[in-house]
């Protein structure tokens, strides 16, 4: 008998006992239920701790001077702001799409809950119904796995955490706290890494766009998923619209707003990788892993406005050089597919190994034609580029052009948008550079920069490049001279010198002058001006190497990398562009030395001062290593260089103040530019890693200074122009300044050529055809103590 032909009556007691039997086993279930929350998991609650006295993993972050942000160090970038801070529209925003019946529960959504849970009754775990308050506990305290020990262990949690704080407390805790993808954690620090700019200041559309995030960084990512970011924020956008957190026309601007984003992460106000990796390490070398967590702020000495117009030089100045020097070719080449979905994905995949070098773009070449190439870029847009934008690679274009070398479709090359906004074919530079400038008394940096671009080497060129500084040297062993009674006005027979083997106690040498030409008598002034080699190398005869060597030290070099023979003249051993900026300092302040230095303050998390450097605004007795005479009268050479010689291009700064040297090492391997003015240092360098030449025609001239020129320019703008008063103790003598104890018939002496011997070429070594003072030396001894090493040196370095 089946059951509808039972009498109704008997189908009712079957119904009543089926519900009783429900009713108990649901009493039991929960009762058994509340038993295991409150006899297990509430005893084993982890303490609220972490959040009651929350300290935010805040990282290492680091300065200018003038309170620029220029790095960040740690895992979480984070940017903890507090509640009463926090804008409105983003709470709302947040709360429109995450919670919005936040303030009405005690931190369990009963109907969200159930919503959720007849959706997932298939066991998928498709939806959840979790409120802002239990994803606090789940951040803080448990996984993101969807198990069900683990859904009432948050539950429970929940509740103790709406017992022990306030709304605005949990609310402040998830704001700072979730993870926003790109890795940024909280909100304030989304803004930053996605917009680049403060929460504040983040628009409808911004904001919106955030509170999407917190579902699934990864999926709604807009630097990662801009099209599914966009999906999102438009259901963010409708949520605000319904609950009246913003009108009908907000939400339709909004909707329709075009975003920028920040696809590389979070920007910093100026390029200053390098010297925020320096402050990095002197952080992490007394702190260790705590360095990144507890807040550290670090304030460095350098200055925003110089660090940008050194960056901005450098890399307009490098690229230039490399350009100068011809097209090397694309740098790989992949096979297009004829489906359009599969070529897309082979540029993608070509060019996402490839990163972008602020500004110079990766592309992949699609068509070629005799007058015009299209190419598409990691966004998927395709440019066409004419005209002065293949200029580099016109050569590349031609049928006859090497295989290495040719435009081709699927040729992998990179890109350069100009200032008008048309685009040109450009190369990523093989040639490293560094510069660096300081403040000539307190020595605190004011602009450093290691390396074309710290992405692609880490390698600071400033503070760990080893390299030979060419005729940069000179104006010490001038210096030296000076002491030895030697005046500007000296005059040295600029005529060839043959060493040989027995002199030099090695091989024979005969240096050259850089132009391989001779111009027989000239003043002292002169043959720094216009770098003259052959003049050097006799004045250091004259004065003797142990005594130059010695004298090196003065300005803080370090004389085991500097050989003991007459090359030392035209420098060939090794400084680093930190160590010459700061020998250039003496000069450039009188005479004393100064120790260079990068970090200002460090503060900690809670605004204690860690560490302070307090600069000095005067220069101490203790600190004088040369003479003032020395200093003052060294200077007026150097100016010279910068009016009439090698240096000439300073002129057209117009500034009587600036002073510095050209430096070319042998084979034009490396060249610098050194020089000062307006109470800065500055030292700009360039030359390939693997000490290949720049060229044939390349000298410190062409390549370092115009770096050093470009960053003047804008240095100087703020900084009057500085004369410095005449030491006590010189005398000006047929306009060029003596030592007072120099100032005899010799010292006064002109070139008579009758007072000499016909045949440079028969010059002793080391011989000075007139010494500046009586006493001086003339002569030297044959082979001066030192030169035993000397080696020889092909060309000669100079200029």
């Amino acid at each position: 008998m089946t059951t509808s032909n039972l009498p109704a009556w008997v189908n009712r007691r079957n119904l009543i006992r089926a519900a009783i039997g429900a009713g108990l086993a649901a009493l039991v279930g929960g009762g058994l239920l509340l038993a295991y929350l409150l006899l297990y998991v509430a005893p084993n609650l982890p303490s609220l701790d972490a959040i009651t006295d929350y300290r935010p993993k805040i990282p290492l972050r680091i300065y200018t001077a003038d309170n620029a942000l220029i790095g960040e160090f740690g895992e979480e970038h984070r940017d903890f702001i507090p509640i009463k801070d926090m804008p409105e529209l983003m709470k709302k925003s947040l709360l429109a799409i995450e919670d919005k019946r936040f303030y009405e529960h005690n931190g369990i959504d009963w109907k969200r809950a159930l919503g959720a849970a007849k959706a997932n009754l298939g066991g998928a775990m498709r939806q959840g119904g979790s409120t802002i308050t239990m994803q606090v506990a789940r951040n803080f305290f448990l996984t993101r796995d969807k198990f069900y020990s683990r859904k009432l262990t948050e539950v429970m949690l929940a509740l103790k955490i709406e017992a022990a704080l306030s709304k605005e407390q949990i609310l402040e805790l998830y704001m700072n706290q979730i993870y926003l993808g790109q890795r940024s954690f909280g909100f304030g620090a989304a803004a930053q890494t996605y917009f680049g700019k403060p929460l504040k200041d983040l628009d409808v559309a911004e904001t919106a766009m955030l509170a999407g995030l917190p579902q699934n960084p990864a999926r709604h990512n807009p630097a990662v998923n801009p099209k599914r970011a966009k999906q999102r924020q438009q259901v963010v956008l409708r949520a605000m619209r319904d609950l009246d957190y913003i009108t009908d026309a907000q939400y339709q601007k909004a909707s329709h707003e075009t975003l920028h984003i920040n696809r590389k992460g979070q920007d910093f106000d100026v390029h200053a990788e390098y010297v925020a990796e320096l402050a990095r390490q002197t952080v992490y070398a007394q702190f260790k892993e705590e360095s990144y967590t507890r807040g550290i702020s670090v304030y460095t000495t350098i200055l925003k406005a110089d660090q940008k117009a050194a960056y901005d030089s450098m890399r307009r100045n490098v690229l230039n050089y490399d350009q100068r020097h011809g097209y090397r070719g694309p740098e790989a080449f992949i096979t297009l597919p004829a489906s359009e979905d599969e070529r897309d994905d082979a540029i993608e995949d070509a060019l996402q190994k490839r990163p972008g070098s602020d500004g110079l773009i990766p592309a992949v070449v699609l068509e070629v034609g005799a007058k015009a190439i299209k190419v598409q870029n990691p966004s998927g847009e395709e440019i066409t580029i004419s005209g002065d934008g293949l200029r580099l690679a016109a050569g590349a274009l031609s049928d006859k052009a090497k295989d290495a070398i040719r435009l081709r479709p699927g040729a992998v090359i990179r890109i350069l948008q100009g200032d008008k906004g048309g685009w040109a074919v450009s190369q990523v530079p093989q040639v490293s550079a560094g510069f660096v400038s300081l403040d000539a008394v307190t020595g605190g940096y004011h602009a450093m920069v290691g390396g074309f671009d710290f992405n692609l080497q880490k390698f600071n060129h400033v503070t760990q490049a080893w390299r030979q500084p060419g005729s940069s040297i000179k104006p010490f062993v001038y210096s030296a001279a000076l002491e030895r009674g030697f005046s500007p006005a000296t005059i040295i027979n600029d005529a060839p010198l043959n060493l040989t083997g027995a002199e030099t106690g090695n091989e024979a040498w005969s240096p050259k002058n850089d132009d391989g030409k001779f111009d027989g008598p000239i003043t002292m002034r002169t043959a720094l001006s216009e770098s003259k080699n052959v003049v050097s190398v006799r004045i250091l005869r004259a004065i003797t190497v142990p005594y130059a060597h010695g004298y090196l030290g003065k300005f803080g070099f370090d004389l085991a990398k500097h050989p003991k023979n007459l090359t030392m003249a035209l420098g060939t051993g090794a400084v680093t562009p930190a160590q010459l900026a700061g020998a250039y300092s003496v000069f450039a302040n009188g005479g004393y030395s100064v120790e260079p230095y990068l970090i200002a303050k460090i503060v900690d998390g809670d605004g204690k001062i860690i560490s302070e450097v307090k600069p000095r605004a005067t220069l101490p007795d203790d600190a004088r290593v040369i003479d003032p005479r020395n200093a003052y009268v060294t200077d007026s050479m150097l100016r010279q260089v910068t009016r009439t010689g090698t240096g000439g291009a300073v002129a057209r700064l117009g500034r009587p103040d600036l002073a510095g040297k050209t430096g070319t090492s042998s084979d034009a391997v490396d060249g610098w530019f050194a020089g000062y003015g307006g109470g800065i240092v500055a030292v700009s360098w360039m030359g390939y890693d693997d000490s290949r030449s720049l060229g044939g025609k390349e000298f410190g001239a062409t390549v370092a200074l115009p770096i050093w020129i470009d960053y003047m320019k804008v240095a100087m703008q703020s900084r009057p122009p500085q004369e410095r008063p005449v030491p006590a103790g010189l005398t000006q003598v047929d306009g060029e300044w003596l030592y007072d104890e120099f100032t005899g018939d010799a010292a006064r002496h002109t070139l008579d050529m009758d007072d000499q011997p016909a045949g440079a070429e028969n010059v002793t070594p080391g011989e000075v055809l007139t010494p500046g003072a009586p006493g001086a030396p003339t002569t030297a001894p044959a082979a001066a103590p030192g030169a035993e090493n000397i080696k020889p040196v092909p060309t000669g370095p100079g200029r």
